[in-house]
């Protein structure tokens, strides 16, 4: 049975080779070679494949918060009000953190169970056999197309949450669609936007180091392989949501 000071130290280090696996990947980004076929290759499995999933959850998280946030705005007859509890909402924190969460699952588990698989073939250790940083043309691609990626999705998912907003304040309320959408914007100021977009910079990279690592640091086959794949996806998961 593993004792209690076992398992902090090995959280100790595993944060901390987290961390030297994140810097060696950022360090990475100022010298050559530089693998830009496998970033767009990265980007496009990452950002392409997750547009469905992010236009639904933005889509109806939007009209959720429209259809909640009326039952109260009814009874002080302040109904006007709904797009700028939706765009405040959306913008600022659920936004970013459900689409990083959405990114989390479906791509911090396919690094680790990629990176996982190659770990125990030896892939990796060919890799470095044939004089290749197997951190520069594995994790930097991963981290680059994810950080980017995320961005745009974010947006995306923002875009369809006020959508979302809209159809419920204009078809179950009868809200004015100029007015809906006027109050939007006009409740935005720089700071909240700014918010919006820092955070997935933030999510992306901790999404793709995450799954990168466990990757890498697999072990006992297959199960080992099953068993990186839910680490990853728990840990960004609760990273993010810190």
């Amino acid at each position: 049975m593993i004792s209690l000071d076992q398992k902090a130290k090995a959280v100790v280090l595993a944060v901390q080779n987290w961390t030297e696996l994140s810097a060696h990947a950022i360090s990475t980004l100022f010298t050559r070679p530089r693998y830009l076929v496998e970033t767009v290759l990265q980007a496009d499995s990452i950002g392409v494949g997750s547009v469905p999933i992010v236009l639904l959850t933005g889509f109806f998280i939007g009209g959720v918060l429209a259809l909640n946030a009326a039952r109260t705005l009814e009874i002080y007859g302040s109904l006007a009000l709904i797009g700028q509890i939706v765009s405040i909402s959306m913008i600022r924190e659920i936004g970013p953190v459900l689409t990083g969460l959405m990114v989390a699952g479906r791509n911090a588990t396919g690094m680790a169970s990629e990176l996982g698989s190659m770990k125990v073939t030896e892939q990796i250790d060919a890799i470095r056999a044939l004089g290749c940083d197997p951190c520069r043309k594995l994790v930097t691609p991963r981290m680059v197309a994810t950080i980017s990626m995320l961005f745009f999705l974010t947006i995306i998912s923002d875009l369809c949450g006020l959508l979302g907003g809209a159809v419920v304040a204009i078809m179950k309320f009868g809200l004015n669609a100029q007015r809906y959408w006027a109050s939007t914007y006009q409740i935005l100021d720089f700071h909240d936007v700014t918010i919006g977009l820092v955070k997935p910079i933030l999510f992306g990279f901790c999404i793709s180091t995450v799954g990168c690592y466990y990757g890498l640091t697999t072990t006992g086959g297959t199960q080992g392989v099953g068993r990186s794949t839910t680490q990853a996806m728990v840990v960004s998961s609760v990273v993010i949501l810190l």
